[in-house]
């Protein structure tokens, strides 16, 4: 069978595109499967889609490239359907040319059932579609989620349809409700979330974890308001929040504001998220709304216990409160303030009680096994099954074609997608950090052949000069991984970046690896090694196109920067000194950027390895004509002792800057805010308040 699904953007990472992307691979296991994403707004997507299921993009809005249709005469002009601003707006609005586009491809699609994933979709289908297909819609969001100028059109719509799912039955309860005279079969089937690849958590870290987009619906602020309640009693405890949109900022000065910037990370998007669920040990969901709850299910398929708002729809259809996770009260007559206080106490029961964690997140495991994609492929199949010709919802039309299609006439596909050959062009890796920090690389056999002898880091910064060589084993089964491992205790990698290679050793030739999975968990409160060669850290990372690096540290000595606290006046710094040790006469100090401390160091003696740096005379611009001025950091360990950098090199990220941040202090006409540079070290940066702009633009 051929099946087709309609998306609006297959190139993010939204939870209807992951959906969809997950049901496809798993059809595709017995059928012929193509995604059709009506926009393209770059190259690439941004989720790994299985190479059995084909992308087809219809309107290219790559803006700066050739093709950018985005001023095309036709996509200037407005949607015949769509021309209410509050049901669709934005650079990828429907458009006449949409339209058209839409229109076309499906006049001359060969699809045996097209599936809309979207309101506007749903409308092109029921308007443009034909009765030589199956036309199935989905709802992601909720009936109640869509304004009442889209249901005036999606609701004809979904009536013209052969079936429309939602992904819950309370859901699905009030389209029957909302449409009972629908022609449509209207059912509920959940969301396809795959097991990760990813190890599972083991629950010994102190992490929640929390991951959606950024908006108001998804309470970040009642989490983070909770989290500090949490934060008060439990401080071992952090939070880590994944996600991009458009409450980021607000966010943030309310992490500011409540003075837990060193406890609570925003982290921007991830993907695969599975490495960061993992990572976790609580997940946590505090919504207003959630129409199915994918975020959920991936946590709990990490073994992680979700503590989820019993809000409408989603959770309370997926977790059975105290077995696998804990459901809390929305806001009841008590307001805001009761829910915030309700959702503290269920965080502190189940941080404090690791007995309770492991037996919820066991549980977890087992009921996400539901939704593995396998399970709602078959519950699709069972559905157009049902569609087939002698359904009284579908026409004579459709006979001829069905016919064949259920008789078993079709050929069925390979149950599993076949490998890259051997010698593809970036064979895949997957990178896993061990409990004692070593670095454990896997890749697959079939893509490697025999010439292919070693697991090779070359430095990017030397040109190759450094280069570390890993033996692979010769023994290569077919459909196995090939492993390789980088022992922390007998490699001492210089600092810097290193890109990774299966070499060739008869000619060195070699092919860089794509990240097919990178695993850092282990470097959760792993310590830094203190090596013949130096303080040392490493931590794998994929790369912004796709490829496995590894970003090291090595010095002679080091001053690991513990909490950094901005404050009334001044700010304080602990520090932790390795491969030498803090006595008397120990001082933090401040130096301007490539100065030799002519310009007068700012210094505060360390006591219990914590010192505070006065804002005078930090606040007194240095270099005025210039966009700010940057202090770096340093310790003194002991009188007469040489400087040690301070930096934050220890722990799971290769990349600080812009993640862990800080809240700037204004002191006059000057604003002063510590920040992480593009090498983890800590430096203070010093802005006129008129030029200020926020820390991810600080050099």
């Amino acid at each position: 069978m051929k099946i087709e699904f309609l998306l609006h953007n297959a190139y993010g990472i939204g939870g209807t595109i992951r959906s969809t992307v997950n049901l496809a691979a798993a059809l595709a296991d017995r059928h012929e499967v193509r995604i059709i994403s009506v926009n393209r707004p770059v190259d690439e997507p941004e989720l790994v889609i299985d190479p059995r299921v084909r992308l087809t993009p219809l309107v290219d809005l790559r803006e700066g490239t050739d093709g950018d249709e985005y001023e095309a005469p036709l996509n200037q002009q407005p949607s015949a359907i769509f021309r209410d601003e509050r049901i669709d707006n934005g650079r990828m609005a429907a458009t006449a040319l949409t339209d058209q586009r839409v229109r076309d491809h499906l006049a001359a699609t060969d699809a045996d059932v097209v599936i809309a994933t979207r309101p506007k979709l749903i409308g092109y289908l029921s308007t443009y579609g034909s009765d030589r297909y199956l036309r199935l819609g989905q709802e992601h969001l909720t009936h109640e989620a869509h304004v009442p100028e889209l249901h005036a059109v999606m609701d004809p719509a979904i009536s013209a349809l052969d079936a429309f799912t939602t992904v819950s039955e309370a859901d699905a309860g009030h389209y029957r409700e909302a449409l009972p005279d629908a022609r449509a079969r209207i059912l509920s089937i959940p969301n396809a979330v795959p097991a990760p690849a990813a190890e599972p958590s083991d629950g010994t870290s102190h992490l929640i974890v929390s991951a959606g987009r950024l908006v108001a619906v998804k309470r970040y602020d009642r989490l983070i308001a909770a989290f500090a309640k949490v934060a008060a009693q439990r401080p071992e405890w952090h939070l880590r929040i994944y996600g991009r949109g458009p409450a980021k900022a607000k966010l943030r000065k309310q992490i500011e504001e409540l003075g837990l910037y060193e406890r609570i990370t925003l982290m921007g998007a991830r993907s695969p998220i599975e490495t960061e669920w993992s990572k976790g040990a609580v997940a946590a969901v505090a919504s207003d709304a959630e129409s199915f709850g994918m975020t959920i299910v991936e946590a709990m398929h990490a073994g992680l216990p979700v503590v989820a708002t019993d809000c409408p729809y989603g959770p309370r259809e997926i977790l059975t409160d105290g077995t696998d996770g804990v459901l809390v009260p929305l806001a009841g007559p008590e307001g805001e303030h009761a829910a915030v206080d309700a959702y503290a106490d269920a965080l502190l029961k189940v941080t404090g009680d690791a007995a309770l964690r492991a037996r919820l997140g066991a549980a977890a495991r087992a009921t996400a096994g539901r939704y593995e994609p396998s399970r709602i492929a078959a519950r699709y199949e069972e559905l157009f099954e049902e569609l087939r010709p002698g359904s009284t919802t579908v026409t004579e039309k459709k006979k001829g074609l069905f016919g064949g299609l259920f008789g078993g006439g079709r050929k069925k596909q390979a149950a599993v997608a076949a490998p890259a050959p051997a010698g593809t062009a970036h064979p895949e890796a997957r990178c896993a950090v061990a409990a004692d920090g070593s670095l454990v690389v896997r890749l697959r056999a079939d893509q490697l052949t025999a010439a292919d002898t070693h697991l090779l880091l070359r430095h990017r910064g030397t040109k190759g000069k450094e280069a570390v060589r890993v033996p692979l084993p010769a023994r290569r089964e077919p459909g196995t991984w090939v492993e390789a491992r980088l022992d922390r205790a007998a490699h001492a990698l210089a600092e810097g970046r290193w890109d990774s290679y299966a070499e060739r050793s008869g000619d060195k030739s070699r092919r860089r690896l794509s990240a097919a999975l990178v695993e850092q968990k282990g470097l959760l409160g792993l310590d830094l090694a203190q090596t013949a060669a130096g303080v040392a850290a490493v931590v794998p990372y994929e790369t912004s196109d796709g490829f496995l690096a590894v970003r090291t540290w090595l010095r002679p000595q080091h001053a690991e920067a513990g909490e950094v606290v901005v404050g009334d006046n001044g700010i304080r710094v602990t520090v932790r000194a390795y491969g030498t040790e803090l006595g008397e006469g120990g001082e933090l100090i401040a130096r301007l950027r490539h100065g030799d401390g002519s310009a007068g160091d700012v210094r505060a003696p360390l006591a219990d390895g914590s010192a505070t740096l006065p804002y005078e005379p930090m606040q007194q611009r240095q270099k005025p004509d210039e966009e700010q001025d940057l202090w770096d950091l340093w310790v003194r360990p002991k009188a007469g002792a040489a400087l040690v950098r301070v930096g934050r090199i220890a722990g799971d990220f290769a990349d600080r800057k812009g993640v862990d941040t800080f809240p700037g202090a204004v002191r006059g006409e000057v604003q002063l805010r510590p920040y992480f540079t593009v090498t983890n070290d800590l430096t203070i940066t010093v802005k006129d308040v008129a030029k200020d702009v926020t820390q991810e633009d600080a050099a």
